[in-house]
C-alpha cells in the first residue's frame, strides 16, 4: 500500500511563480491541496483544507503575512516552510517567531523541496512535543504550589505536621475522587471564607 501523500497549501502572491511552484511540488510527490495568492484568511483556509504543511513562497515576508502566521501558530499550529529571497537575520528571526518551521533563502528548488518539507515537519513535531512538556511542567508546578499552600493552612490552623496535612489532603482526594490540586484548592477557598 502506497503511503498517503503530504497535503500542501501553497501561498504565493505571484500567479506565474505559484503555478511553477505547484508543479514542482507535485513533481516532488506532494499533493497541492490549495493555492492562495495572499496569506489573508490563512487560518480559515487551513481549517477548511486541512493541509499537512503550509509553504509560503515570497520575496520578503511583510507584516500581514507574519501576523497571519502568528494567528495560525496560536490557533491551529501547522508546520510552515517559508521560501524567501530576503536573508537578513532580523527578517528570519521574525519569521521563525511567527511560526515558520523552516526559512529557506534563494527560492524553492524542486530537487530539495521534499527534504526541506520533511525536516520542517520533523522540527515542528519536536517543537510541539517540547511545548507540551513545558505546559505539563508549568501545570504541575502550579498544582504543587496549590497543594503546598493548602498543606500550610492545615498545618497552621489544624495544628498538623506536614506529613499529616499531606495525608489528609490525599485521603480527601481519594474519598472525593478528585485530584490533590482540586482538593487543595477547595481547602484554600474554604479558608478564605473564614478570614
Amino acid at each position: 500500500m502506497e503511503p498517503s501523500r503530504l497535503r500542501v497549501m501553497l501561498v504565493d502572491d505571484d500567479v506565474e511563480r505559484r503555478a511553477l511552484v505547484a508543479t514542482a511540488l507535485a513533481d516532488a510527490g506532494l499533493d497541492v491541496a490549495a493555492q492562495l495568492g495572499t496569506a489573508h484568511g490563512l487560518l480559515h483556509a487551513v481549517t477548511h483544507h486541512a493541509p499537512d504543511v503550509i509553504i509560503i513562497d515570497i520575496e520578503s515576508p511583510d507584516r500581514d503575512i507574519l501576523e497571519s502566521m502568528r494567528c495560525l501558530s496560536r490557533d491551529n499550529p501547522h508546520p510552515v516552510v517559508m521560501f524567501a529571497t530576503q536573508s537578513d537575520s532580523d527578517t528570519i528571526r521574525l519569521a521563525v517567531e511567527a511560526g515558520a518551521s523552516a526559512y529557506v533563502v534563494d527560492g524553492l528548488s524542486p530537487g530539495r523541496v521534499r527534504a526541506v518539507v520533511d525536516v520542517a515537519i520533523a522540527r515542528f513535531r519536536q517543537h510541539a512535543s517540547l511545548q507540551r512538556e513545558l505546559d505539563q511542567a508549568r501545570t504541575s508546578l502550579v498544582q504543587r504550589k496549590v497543594v503546598d499552600r493548602a498543606k500550610g493552612l492545615l498545618m497552621e490552623r489544624g495544628r498538623r505536621t506536614e506529613d499529616d496535612a499531606y495525608h489528609a489532603l490525599r485521603k480527601l482526594a481519594m474519598d472525593q475522587n478528585k485530584t490533590m490540586a482540586e482538593v487543595a484548592q477547595g481547602v484554600i477557598d474554604t479558608a478564605q471564607l473564614f478570614r
